[in-house]
């Protein structure tokens, strides 16, 4: 009998050493529109700050992507997005600024952050800058190349943790509080 993946499930994925070169790297000097219709050059962002990438959030209504549920690694945009929202105050506690990045439009953005309330920027890298700078891994989906979900960790410009495979997607923010609380 052929398994259906529930809308509530999320095929867990594997760690296929992607993200393996990244701790130590420094930021590159990429900018990004962020939801407030700025750029943000992300080697001027100083201090410690959390980027959680995601490869693309939802919207109430419109289906997801032809095969989205098969995918593993996926599903879980929306509720990794909420992870931080609700863990913020925590972050911010640490010393630790929060954005979210995906490949999608900063349109798409806008709107997930304003449905979403969340406190903090989401930057779009429609053009997948990051990915080729730093060699972030991606993969594809109904003919778009899509960020998988990861989480790094950045002091002063250099990548110091990196959470990656991020499964499951909504305790992806209470694993980085948990590790920067250790650093403290």
């Amino acid at each position: 009998m052929k398994h259906e993946t529930s809308a509530q499930e999320v095929l867990e994925p594997v760690d296929d050493g992607a993200a393996a070169h990244l701790p130590g790297s420094s930021i590159p000097d990429v900018s990004l529109i962020s939801t407030d219709g700025e750029a943000v050059s992300l080697s001027a962002i100083e201090g410690r700050w959390v980027l959680y990438i995601y490869p693309r959030t939802g919207r109430p209504g419109v289906p997801s992507l032809e095969g989205w549920d098969m995918i593993p690694g996926a599903r879980g945009c929306t509720p990794q997005s909420c992870s931080f929202r609700d863990h913020h105050a925590e972050l911010r506690a640490l010393g630790a600024k929060v954005f979210g990045l995906s490949a999608q439009s900063p349109e798409e953005q806008c709107e997930a952050r304003e449905r979403l309330k969340l406190p903090y920027q989401l930057l779009s890298d429609d053009g997948l800058k990051l990915k080729e700078a730093l060699g972030l891994p991606t993969f594809v989906a109904a003919g778009l190349e899509l960020y998988k979900r990861m989480s790094m960790v950045i002091e002063d410009g250099r990548i110091v943790k990196v959470f990656y495979p991020v499964h499951p997607p909504e305790k992806d923010a209470e694993t980085v509080v948990g590790w920067l609380s250790g650093r403290a």
